[in-house]
């Protein structure tokens, strides 16, 4: 957890200042570092962690790579930089060529935003050419998160995480197939499920026919389940949250009646804020007047306010300034197409955070 505090913070800087990054030393201070840094290596520290680290390449002497951490006086990662604007793909050949004279059995090629880890799966001793763990720091999800905390100092394995990096290597590889055919499905894709369901003869018209069918069935099966698991986690989470403000509720009878209207709202707003924040920040209080919808329960902290009960429907939203914007709804439906104007009130706290940590 703390590991991943720390890479959020990190997350949240690299976005406001990349932009004003314009060298790759300074990538390398802002971004590079403070990442070995999180991952508990002392970057003072030369016996740790080794800046200009001499890689010779065959009658090639002097040659150095940015950065090598050590351990027990042997490599155990060797870091090559590039500046936050560079395209990483056209520095593997490099990389590659350090990693062979280097006893390391890792490597990282990395502009301090998008970060690539190589190993030697396929032959030893020689980096492979697609790296096995690959993200951008400023969008990590929790199991990447868990691979990264694998290179933490207290927690460095060699054989783990060779053990590990074949079937992240392969599962990484086999989830860019398997979206490339629902953007684009190749005959045999198509193929395999025509012949499955239609007992003619495949031709390439029938092929064609069933092309934009079996990318639209997939896509559609996805987000079935996608909403079905969502619904259930929201049902969860609701019907606790209920049983929590009932036990919580005093026992004079109360004049605010939640409707379940009201609740369906609080549903698809929910739905709507977890692409950004986690659902255990997103609460309601229901009152005479409307149904709020705080962030972590904090009245300071409006996200939106429900107006159903009257003859017109309104959502009020925030700005900037915490001023509320009544927008009319026909029905709650109408919610899905103020998405954009929800997440930017997210966006405002964000921000007032990442100014309050500067």
């Amino acid at each position: 957890m703390e590991l991943a505090n720390k890479l959020k913070a990190l997350s949240q800087k690299i976005t406001t200042l990349r932009d004003q990054i314009e060298t790759e030393e300074a990538t390398k201070t802002a971004f590079v570092l403070p990442f070995i840094d999180l991952l508990g290596y002392d970057i003072f520290n030369p016996t740790e962690v080794i800046p200009e680290f001499t890689a010779d390449i065959g009658l090639k002497k002097g040659e150095k790579v940015d950065y090598a951490i050590i351990e027990n006086s042997v490599p155990i990662l060797i870091i090559e930089c590039k500046h936050w604007k560079e395209d990483l793909n056209t520095h593997n050949s490099q990389l590659f060529r350090y990693f062979h004279t280097s006893k390391s059995r890792f490597a990282l090629l990395t502009n301090g935003i998008e970060y690539k880890f190589f190993t030697d799966l396929e032959a030893t001793n020689k980096m492979d050419e697609k790296p096995f763990l690959e993200f951008d720091i400023t969008k990590l999800k929790e199991p990447t998160i868990n691979e990264i905390v694998k290179f933490h100092k207290t927690k460095f394995d060699i054989d783990q995480i060779v053990n590990n990096a074949s079937s992240l290597k392969y599962s990484k590889e086999i989830k860019k197939i398997f979206s490339s055919q629902l953007i684009e499905p190749e005959n045999d894709f198509i193929r395999f499920f025509t012949s499955r369901v239609y007992s003619g003869r495949q031709t390439e018209k029938v092929l064609e026919q069933f092309k934009e069918l079996v990318s639209k069935s997939i896509n559609q099966f996805i987000s079935e389940r996608v909403n079905d698991r969502l619904q259930n986690a929201l049902n969860k989470e609701e019907e606790k949250m209920v049983e929590e403000q009932k036990e919580s509720e005093p026992k004079s009878e109360s004049k605010i009646v939640t409707t379940e209207e009201e609740m369906e709202a609080y549903r698809i707003v929910k739905a709507i804020l977890r692409r950004k924040i986690p659902l255990n920040r997103i609460a309601f209080r229901d009152t005479q007047s409307y149904f709020g919808i705080l962030l972590d329960d904090n009245n300071r902290k409006p996200l939106c306010r429900l107006h159903l009960n009257g003859k017109t429907k309104y959502i009020g939203l925030f700005d900037v300034n915490k001023k509320e914007v009544r927008e009319r709804i026909e029905s709650i439906d109408d919610i899905y197409k103020l998405d954009t104007l929800l997440l930017r009130t997210v966006d405002y706290y964000e921000e007032s955070e990442v100014e309050k940590v500067n």
